[in-house]
């Protein structure tokens, strides 16, 4: 298992090298794409439809995005798309999780369907769009999102007593998350003093949210998209509980599903976009 992870890991680790290393987005772009397809796929098969019906949905986010690809949103990206991720992961998810993993497969099929496409497909604009905004400001999202989820990980094992939300996800504890707020907070101060001191291809997202927003704004900014970062991780084990799957596929050897390894990012992305105004 070691090895196929770490094989996997690397695979994936030169293909995503060699797509930012290329002239222009359009190769990471395609290569995200890609990836949000076997995404849309997993969701649907997690949402009870079969083969064919999974496969068609994977067809028609690719098709979205690439649509989106050719109208040039990639490198000029409506705002509204980032407001709209925002109206649907809020309220979205409090319903989801306060409803738990036994009402998610009492909703509409058809309407798990649709919320899956269109959150695939906003994430998939956004990191595309972060990749034009710069490679800087791109990697701090990432980095925020990798931040909270180690932190989290190692402060709930220390220090974790009180359950997030059992029925979800039970090793998931208050105190893992605010040991990840605490980690992305430094890492926040860490980053706007390398953005200060050092000439690169533009903002990170800290940076940008405090010329923006000030510093009391960006701070809560910061800790709304941890608590998003928490979110996406969440939902995904509440569909996953509720389809009884331990992971979103086996399309990664040794890493599970595409959906495992970029539920936090989800809404982090076009919430990110929306607060830092780009």
């Amino acid at each position: 298992m070691l090895r196929q992870r770490i094989i996997t890991a690397v695979v994936l680790l030169l293909v995503l090298i060699a797509s930012l290393a290329a002239p222009g987005p359009g190769w990471f772009a395609l290569l995200t794409l890609v990836l949000l397809a076997a995404a849309g796929w997993e969701w649907a098969r997690l949402n009870q439809a079969g083969q064919g019906v999974a496969i068609a949905m994977a067809a028609v986010l690719a098709a979205a995005c690439g649509a989106s690809l050719a109208a040039g949103w990639v490198e000029r990206a409506p705002s509204f798309v980032w407001w709209l991720a925002v109206a649907l992961w809020v309220p979205g998810s409090v319903v989801a999780l306060r409803g738990g993993p036994a009402a998610w497969p009492r909703l509409p099929q058809a309407a798990r369907w649709i919320l899956g496409l269109v959150m695939l497909w906003a994430a998939w604009l956004a990191i595309a769009h972060a990749r034009v905004v710069g490679l800087n400001f791109m990697f701090s999202v990432f980095c925020l999102v990798w931040a909270a989820d180690i932190c989290a990980y190692f402060g709930g094992r220390a220090f974790g007593r009180r359950k997030l939300a059992p029925s979800v996800s039970p090793g998931k504890s208050w105190e893992g998350v605010w040991s990840g707020v605490a980690g992305v907070l430094l890492l926040a101060v860490a980053w706007i003093a390398v953005d200060r001191h050092w000439s690169l291809d533009g903002p990170g997202l800290y940076s940008r949210m405090l010329d923006t927003l000030g510093p009391a704004l960006a701070a809560a900014a910061l800790l709304a998209l941890v608590a998003m970062s928490v979110v996406g991780d969440l939902v995904e084990s509440l569909v996953k509980r509720a389809a009884g799957a331990k992971d979103s596929s086996r399309l990664l050897p040794g890493h599970g599903g595409v959906l495992d390894r970029v539920d936090a990012l989800l809404p982090v992305f076009p919430i990110a976009l929306a607060l830092a105004g780009v």
